[in-house]
């Protein structure tokens, strides 16, 4: 994935210099939805010369381009993912913070319905669920 998000800039005609390189190589391997503060940990401890400046310029240049989506968990800080992913919601986990992914088809099929009810082709969907887990009881 790394390479095909650093293919993706070149594409677009971004310049990618080596930090931006290890940005996007932080980003293609992320299997969470780091925050610019996340990314800049994870890339400084691949080259410590990258700044958070740098993190943020490089952020906000990928979101611009398309390369990455910007996600609101409303916890106050943006967190990102490569914007060509598999699509897939997300639950939050209110208590934890923890994001699961999740696919379910009679969700998208639900929409599929809602959009050609209302006289809409469906062209994409956001779906983020919050909630608190489920106390279980002893038995």
């Amino acid at each position: 994935m790394t390479k095909d998000i650093i293919a993706r800039c070149e594409a677009k005609g971004l310049r990618m210099t080596e930090q931006r390189r290890v940005i996007a190589q932080v980003i293609g391997a992320a299997e969470d939805h780091p925050d610019v503060e996340e990314l800049y940990t994870r890339a400084s401890a691949i080259d410590p010369r990258i700044s958070i400046a740098t993190v943020y310029r490089s952020v906000k240049l990928f979101e611009e381009a398309g390369i990455l989506e910007r996600l609101e968990f409303g916890d106050g800080r943006a967190r990102y993912e490569d914007a060509e992913r598999d699509h897939h919601d997300h639950l939050i986990d209110l208590h934890s913070g923890e994001v699961i992914e999740f696919v379910d088809p009679e969700i998208e099929e639900l929409q599929e319905r809602i959009a050609a009810r209302l006289g809409y082709t469906l062209k994409g969907h956001r779906l983020e669920l919050f909630g608190v887990p489920v106390k279980k009881s002893k038995t």
